[in-house]
């Protein structure tokens, strides 16, 4: 089983590879058709949300840069 990562890409997606599912608020399991590399939306702009579909090129901007989170309370 190879490790899940979720990339956050600069003005774009969430790419997320490796062994994962994607699941609906019920639960119910997303067919994603034996894919390994999926991209989610993070702009809203996305006919297709969850999944990305390209419609947030020059809507969105973010600047991906990792940083670490106060402790958690």
């Amino acid at each position: 089983m190879s490790k899940t990562t979720l990339k956050v890409n600069n003005n774009g997606s969430l790419k997320v590879t490796g062994d994962f599912e994607i699941v609906d608020k019920e639960g119910n399991v997303y067919d994603l058709a034996g894919r390994d590399v999926i991209s989610l939306c993070r702009c809203g702009l996305s006919q297709n949300k969850p999944f990305c579909d390209g419609a947030h090129r020059n809507h969105f901007e973010h600047d991906a840069v990792a940083f670490a989170l106060p402790p958690k309370k």
